[in-house]
């Protein structure tokens, strides 16, 4: 099976842990905070599901280039004028790149944003979908149907297996 989603953040996990021990430290333009997500293949198409929850919608930006996906958001922060008693959701900006494979097709990708829920439909391309491929036999250009079960009917559109089989021992 052919990679749908190529890793491209290896120090994720440790900017996780970075952000936990400065919980102070939050998401800015210059070093966003890294959004949670799920991918999977649904059939002939790929989905992405990134948690955004709080996040305004029109805060969201959804980019491709080439098969780069960039997903940035912005959950803004509280006025500086109030005295927080606890402060344990993550504001600021998030952000996340996706390596996708070439077997889907990035000019089709569907957005859409429920529930605190970024949900990306990325179709699999159509040279990438698994499609059957009629094989042409040498003598006469007939087609392959494909093979019964029976011995007494074992045909290839019209000719038998084992005529065919003679017919290339004695060639």
């Amino acid at each position: 099976m052919t990679s749908m989603l190529m890793r491209t953040d290896p120090f994720r996990e440790l900017d996780r842990l970075s952000q936990q021990m400065f919980a102070g430290v939050r998401g800015t333009l210059a070093r966003p905070s890294v959004m949670p997500m799920d991918a999977w293949r649904d059939g002939d198409t790929f989905r992405v599901e990134f948690d955004l929850p709080g996040v305004r919608p029109e805060s969201i930006d959804v980019d491709v280039e080439r098969n780069v996906v960039t997903v940035r958001a912005e959950r803004p922060g509280f006025d500086e004028d109030r005295e927080m008693v606890a402060s344990e959701r993550t504001r600021g900006v998030f952000s996340r790149q996706l390596m996708l494979g070439e077997n889907l097709d990035t000019d089709r990708i569907e957005a859409t944003y429920d529930a605190g829920v970024l949900s990306l439909s990325i179709p699999v391309a159509e040279q990438a979908r698994p499609r059957r491929i009629t094989v042409t036999t040498g003598t006469g250009g007939s087609t392959v149907q494909g093979l019964t079960t029976g011995a007494e009917d074992s045909t290839i559109q019209g000719s038998t297996v084992e005529q065919e089989h003679r017919e290339l021992v004695n060639a």
